[in-house]
């Protein structure tokens, strides 16, 4: 192919990117393809013009955290190889473009000796804080350089939020994006989408269509969760959840693991209408390991457990259940230090966010109840569980006096 000749096809909602404004934010919904149009605009651009290119992130400890495969995918999806070399830790073209990744976190400091950056893409930069932008946007001083910046909405108050939303500095454009905008979303999302807006009208509004969320004093992890990446050390010992959606409700699988009195989940796999037949082609093996080490799953599905443990080869059973178990479920993992939540579990981040108590329609009180929505991450890591916790809360503790 003629460099001359390359035509890359993004959808029209995403046109202000050849405007060249020194930010362009892309902020909304899930499935509006962000990510997905701004790595095929970079990578068209880096083919024609030498550019160097920064792709960031606030947690990044390595470069499967970034979104270097993503590049690689639209490179080869547009049959651009020939012009790229794609090496173990950057990407380069013919022409001298680069691409660099690196996270803002651990980070900054190797950032902020960076020469000549031309473009700087944070991508979900709704987790990047204040203090980072306080370090990172100076940085970025070169004539012309620019910011890309694509997030999802979280809470209004969120610095990235306030910094290019609610108050844009100049010479930017803050462009609102939902799935309505990609002409390519896909049918698996489709059916995610379907269903959160059935089960929970309310959040659909922030997760789909980009407004932003208002957290309760109702929601269940509020200050117990943090998000990050992080490795498991050796010889973890691994516990892994299942909970069974099929139909029109998720299925999940998690992975977890308990170090230092902190509970770590370090993979999911998160999928409406996965069907049993479906088992048997990957479903389970995203999530590494998953037939090396023991599955605990709800036990109203005794038929589905024993199905997959036969078929498939999943060491699967069961996980006990008890009147009240949900809570003490809940009384357990509140019980660790904290929790963390590897940036890849998008799901199990979203549903810490949103998992809460009922609140009373009259008074507007929490109440005692679980609401049994954005639970499906978290019943399998509860299952996980199996066996530490009880109906006391706690199985490695001894409550004396």
């Amino acid at each position: 192919m003629d460099i001359n000749e390359i035509r890359i096809k993004i959808p029209y909602i995403f046109k202000s990117l050849a405007e060249k404004k020194r930010y362009s934010i892309y902020y909304g919904g899930r499935g509006a393809g962000k990510s997905w149009a701004i790595a095929r605009y970079l990578v068209g651009l880096a083919a024609c013009e030498k550019v160097r290119i920064l792709c960031t992130r606030e947690f990044q400890s390595s470069i499967a955290d970034s979104v270097y495969r993503l590049l690689t995918d639209q490179i080869y999806s547009l049959k651009l190889e020939s012009y790229y070399s794609i090496l173990k830790n950057t990407i380069t073209s013919n022409i001298g473009s680069e691409f660099i990744f690196k996270g803002l976190s651990h980070n900054i400091g190797e950032i902020k000796s960076l020469e000549g950056v031309d473009i700087v893409w944070p991508e979900e930069a709704q987790a990047v804080s204040e203090n980072s932008w306080a370090v990172l946007i100076p940085t970025i001083r070169k004539e012309g350089s620019r910011f890309i910046i694509s997030f999802n909405v979280g809470e209004e108050k969120d610095p990235t939020y306030q910094r290019f939303v609610v108050n844009p500095p100049p010479d930017c454009i803050s462009q609102k994006v939902s799935y309505k905008d990609n002409p390519y979303f896909p049918e698996v999302l489709e059916k995610e989408r379907a269903y959160h807006q059935k089960v929970d009208p309310d959040s659909y509004e922030n997760i789909w269509e980009g407004f932003p969320l208002t957290i309760s004093e109702a929601c269940i992890f509020r200050g117990k969760y943090r998000e990050a990446t992080f490795e498991a050390p050796e010889n973890t010992q691994f516990l892994f959840g299942a909970d069974f959606g099929f139909s029109n409700d998720p299925s999940t699988l998690i992975r977890c693991f308990i170090n230092d009195k902190k509970l770590y989940v370090d993979y999911e796999v998160y999928a409406v209408g996965v069907e049993l037949n479906n088992m048997d082609v990957g479903f389970y093996d995203q999530v590494p390991e998953s037939k090396k080490w023991p599955i605990k799953a709800d036990n109203s599905r005794p038929e589905t457990i024993s199905h997959i443990r036969k078929n498939y080869g999943y060491n699967i059973s069961a996980a006990k259940k008890w009147a009240g178990s949900v809570k003490d479920g809940i009384t357990f993992l509140k019980g660790f230090e904290e929790i963390v939540i590897h940036s890849r579990c998008k799901h199990t981040l979203e549903e810490a966010r949103l998992y809460s108590f009922k609140i009373d329609p009259k008074t507007q009180l929490v109440l005692p109840e679980v609401n049994s929505k954005h639970d499906h991450c978290w019943d399998a890591v509860r299952y996980a569980l199996d066996g530490k916790i009880t109906n006391k809360g706690f199985s490695w503790v001894d409550f004396v006096g």
